[in-house]
């Protein structure tokens, strides 16, 4: 029996695990503080489709009767990512993309992905 044949399962499986949707680490998406530290706050009611903020806000959420405060220090990589993953289990009920605008105060010219001058 040839090598190849008993190899080619392992790299299939290999392959197929590469290929999945890469999640960031938690660490890398800010951390919890009391609701009552945010300096903004974004009401979620059933008709939000996102939500929008800048790296470095924090925000106080306000989902029916829960609430959670979220300091959006992240890494420059995040992007993008469900707010599930940071809330309070049972919260929110559903899928909420948050969307990261890079920290004004870290970013290179106004655009931190803009290449150096």
């Amino acid at each position: 029996m040839s090598v190849r044949l008993l190899f080619a399962p392992a790299i299939l499986a290999l392959l197929a695990a590469c290929a999945g949707p890469v999640q960031q680490r938690a660490d890398l998406l800010g951390m919890a503080i009391p609701a009552s530290a945010a300096a903004h706050s974004v009401v979620i009611t059933p008709d939000t489709r996102w939500v929008k903020v800048t790296g470095g806000d924090t925000v106080r959420f306000v989902a029916g009767a829960s609430e959670f405060g979220w300091d959006f220090h992240v890494s420059p990589l995040v992007q993008v990512f469900d707010l599930n993953r940071v809330a309070p289990l049972g919260v929110l009920g559903r899928p909420l993309p948050v969307y990261v605008d890079p920290d004004p105060n870290y970013s290179v010219g106004g655009n931190w992905r803009a290449p150096p001058r």
